[in-house]
């Protein structure tokens, strides 16, 4: 396995904040970047499959509309004429949300995801619902898409299609979600940017509810500056979720560029499944760890974590077989068997085990935030190893379980490529609420990486 090239967002023209800075100085219109990325998506979209809904003419219209914008001289937002995808389990007003299951074929959603309004309201062009897993889970949904780097192999999920998207350029960033490794799975796969911020920084109105204890928004983007670029425009308190406390947004997009004040020192921890990563991750991670040298420490977490994958099991399916109920009582034969077997197996949760297991939650973060105290931040694999051949199996998601559970941010850097050439991605998660703590250390691992 060696080391790939990777960027904070810098040097491509294409980048989401490169683009916004060539509209806003007239060197393109955003209906001229649409078409080009419009482009890209006639070249490959029928071997990838990225999108369940493009919508060209909206966003067509949506184009014109920023342009005729700029030049009456109207206020622009910070992602003005910026061409996103949006995972197919948001709610948008004018396309179709279907969950990537029949049984929500031709669902038509009122009213877009506070995300999604969020982002519109900073001047980005939705150009469709990019592919999901069944409801958002392990089975791939109905467009099967596959990874652009080889399509024999999953793109991860069930963020598929945004991830596919981003890597196939046809956009430049796009939202995705995370319950256990939906984010930063299919980033490490498909050799993107993936960043699953602190639980409760983003609002889920108009998401679909899978498990509301775990699930948590993200952003798939081509640079590190652009998934902090959507992701801090997104960050807008929104009371009707539970999950949110007033705060200010972290200005992520700064932070990208910026570098620890002081030398940083990592923790590299192998965590209690590091029997499940391949032997070529085992030793690309080691090689990586001696190669930082004294930035790197190599700690075991405490004992009481080795218990967390079985509570985060317990919650998540729990909750999935709650708000999964009518669609398993009216229409169990069209879901996967690993999605039925997910739903009864929640049903039969004992209510002091799911007592137990969410009450944990609170506890373990703060003994993982104790634990920063002392680190800048967790440096881990995000998958095992490269993306699995054949596309009935999106991957194991168990080197996110930890972290999603605990709700703290995670970055997948795509910094590795296998073997077999396709990528896979470092992880680093810091403590909850320190997000833009961890940007920078993104970018200084970039940087110790490359030599520069």
């Amino acid at each position: 396995m060696s080391s790939g090239a990777t960027s904070t967002g810098t040097d491509s023209d294409s980048s989401a904040t490169a683009l916004v800075r060539r509209i806003a100085e007239g060197e393109i219109t955003a209906s001229e970047a649409l078409e080009a990325y419009l482009a890209r998506v006639d070249e490959s979209e029928e071997t990838i499959r990225a999108w369940d809904h493009l919508a060209r003419d909206n966003a067509r219209k949506q184009a014109e509309i920023a342009d005729k914008a700029r030049r009456q001289g109207a206020p622009v937002g910070a992602l003005h004429g910026v061409p996103l995808g949006v995972k197919d389990i948001f709610d948008t007003f004018d396309m179709p949300t279907q969950y990537g299951t029949p049984l929500h074929q031709g669902r038509r959603p009122r009213e877009d995801a506070f995300a999604v309004e969020r982002l519109r309201s900073q001047g980005a062009i939705m150009l469709g619902k990019t592919s999901t897993t069944e409801l958002a889970t392990y089975a791939p949904g109905v467009t099967k898409t596959r990874n652009p780097h080889n399509p024999e192999h999953t793109p991860g999920g069930s963020s598929s299609g945004s991830a596919a998207a981003v890597a196939a350029g046809h956009v430049p960033a796009a939202l995705g979600t995370q319950t256990n490794g939906s984010v930063i799975r299919p980033a490490s796969f498909c050799g993107v940017w993936g960043y699953k911020p602190s639980f409760g920084a983003i609002s889920r109105t108009g998401v679909l509810r899978q498990a509301p204890a775990l699930d948590q928004v993200g952003v798939l983007a081509a640079t590190l500056r652009d998934a902090g670029l959507v992701a801090q425009h997104m960050m807008v308190h929104d009371g009707r979720d539970s999950a949110m406390r007033p705060r200010a947004a972290p200005d992520l997009q700064a932070a990208a560029d910026e570098l620890p004040p002081v030398t940083p020192l990592m923790a590299f921890v192998k965590t209690p499944v590091w029997d499940q990563a391949d032997s070529e991750t085992q030793e690309a991670f080691g090689e990586l760890a001696q190669a930082l040298g004294e930035a790197v420490t190599e700690i075991a977490l405490p004992d009481s974590f080795a218990h967390i994958h079985t509570m985060h099991k317990t919650v998540m399916e729990a909750e999935i077989a709650r708000n999964y109920h009518r669609d398993y009582e009216r229409g169990a034969d069209q879901l996967s068997d690993s999605l039925r077997s997910q739903i009864e197996r929640g049903r039969e949760v004992k209510a002091i085990d799911y007592i137990r297991s969410i009450e944990s939650i609170g506890a373990l973060a703060a003994i993982a935030d104790e634990i920063l105290n002392d680190y800048d931040a967790f440096l881990t694999p995000a998958a095992p190893g490269t993306a699995p051949h054949g596309l009935e199996n999106t991957g194991s998601a168990t080197f996110c379980t930890i972290w999603t559970y605990l709700g703290m941010p995670a970055l997948s850097i795509p910094l590795m490529t296998g073997s077999n050439g396709l990528p896979i991605g470092v992880q680093l998660v810091g403590a909850r609420g320190d997000d833009a703590r961890l940007f920078r250390m993104a970018n200084w691992l970039v940087g110790a990486v490359s030599g520069g």
